[in-house]
């Protein structure tokens, strides 16, 4: 059956207990959101929004209107849950399209893609697409991998990655720099903000096949994680770095520190 399930019933399946779906702790994540010193009238976009905490957390704190976009139905659903969880009335449309047909004359406040940057054919098109949709002064923030040491070859193989596809950090925040924007702060993860993420899919692929048995897909999910967890843990984790970047749209704005 390989090849036929649905690619986002996989994410929705194995990222059911993630929080953020992402490598980044959620006490990094709040410390970060506390710098951005929304305002009530600020509009926030969020490319590849996921489950949408992000946007819920940052409309619990600040209050501001904003539009979600992500390709996954079963994300869309939930970001909507949970909206209208904990945020009721919230200022915010979540758009269930590929964030790449996302289409917009409005400006934001804060544009945002954290670790979706293929939408864009890569972190340099990312800041490119987020800039162009970012009030001049506003900010831009995504999260991107990054080498922490050159790739083996049978990682690249095994991940279908090639050298070129990710920089390192240095060069994260100077594409940044290249494109217009100026570097305000990072939040880099670590080998347990990596152990999380990687090994919470595991845990809840088993659960769902032991309350699934009869679900076809089951073998494949399994077969799935058990194969990333293995390049996962004799490459990546001491290969592929993570983080969020978060940038001023210096264009017609001068250097200004957030706020």
């Amino acid at each position: 059956m390989e090849g036929r399930m649905d690619i986002w019933k996989f994410y929705d399946v194995t990222h059911r207990h993630h929080v953020v779906c992402n490598p980044m702790s959620l006490d990094k994540v709040d410390e970060l959101f506390g710098l951005l010193k929304l305002s009530r009238g600020s509009a926030v976009l969020d490319i590849a929004c996921g489950k949408g905490e992000m946007l819920t957390r940052l409309a619990e704190r600040y209050g501001m209107s904003g539009v979600g976009v992500d390709i996954s139905p079963y994300f869309a659903a939930e970001a909507e849950r949970r909206l209208r969880l904990r945020v009721p009335g919230a200022r915010i449309e979540i758009v269930n399209i590929d964030g790449a047909e996302y289409r917009t004359d409005r400006l934001f406040d804060l544009s945002m893609c954290i670790g979706a940057s293929w939408i864009y054919k890569g972190h340099r098109g990312t800041l490119s697409a987020l800039k162009a949709m970012t009030k001049p002064g506003g900010l831009v923030l995504v999260g991107e991998p990054f080498w922490l040491k050159e790739p083996d070859d049978a990682f690249l193989a095994a991940e279908r990655y090639t050298r070129d596809m990710f920089g390192t950090h240095r060069d994260n925040l100077t594409t940044g720099e290249d494109e217009g924007l100026f570097p305000l702060y990072t939040m880099v993860s670590n080998n347990d903000d990596w152990d999380r993420y990687e090994t919470l899919q595991s845990y809840a692929a088993d659960q769902y096949a032991g309350e699934n048995p009869e679900d076809p897909d089951v073998p494949q999910i399994l077969g799935r994680v058990a194969d990333a967890r293995k390049v996962y843990l004799q490459w990546g984790r001491d290969t592929l770095g993570w983080a969020m970047y978060l940038f001023r749209n210096a264009s017609h704005a001068g250097r200004r520190e957030p706020g």
